[in-house]
């Protein structure tokens, strides 16, 4: 299949699944950007506590943490997503997420600079991923929700955190 009927057929899937996009966003903060992911993916959030590191791990994963008797990894978002890493402060959390992994879910822990709110983002008020070119995968990006005159960026959780890469972590 050529790029652009990939490009078409992307547009498309999402065009078709655009009412499933609205609902309820916990919503937080990477530098100046802000970010959503769906609340049903959301299972606890967490102040900072002390990260055990694994070696031989991608340089975003900082660790592990036992967290009431289950050890959850930990991946930093802002080192996933390229942007410079900086000491983490009163506000910075660990979210802790459930994703889908093929036999079922596990949990993931994500540090993310600030958490804000809940926001109830109706489809009205969100648009299709813009295109940025033929070489930029866009594809863990469920859409971009005009919000008080900005623009929130939300994220497919379990694209974001593939399976490949969980996979990795548990070597």
């Amino acid at each position: 299949m050529a790029r652009s009927e990939k490009i078409a057929d992307q547009r498309e899937h999402v065009a078709a699944n655009r009412d499933i996009r609205e609902g309820k966003y916990l919503t937080f903060a990477l530098g100046d950007e802000e970010y959503g992911i769906g609340i049903l993916k959301v299972k606890e959030i967490i102040g900072m506590i002390p990260i055990t590191s694994v070696p031989r791990t991608p340089h975003f994963v900082k660790g592990v943490v036992n967290l009431r008797g289950h050890v959850i990894p930990v991946l930093d978002l802002r080192l996933k997503f390229g942007m410079e890493q900086i000491d983490y402060t009163e506000r910075t959390c660990i979210i802790v997420v459930e994703i889908a992994d093929g036999d079922g879910q596990t949990r993931i822990g994500i540090v993310v600079d600030s958490v804000a709110e809940v926001s109830n983002i109706k489809s009205g008020e969100i648009e299709n991923t813009p295109m940025f070119g033929t070489r930029l995968d866009t594809d863990y990006i469920l859409g971009m929700a005009k919000i008080d005159g900005g623009v929130k960026i939300l994220l497919d959780i379990d694209r974001v955190l593939m399976a490949d890469e969980l996979a990795a972590l548990e070597e």
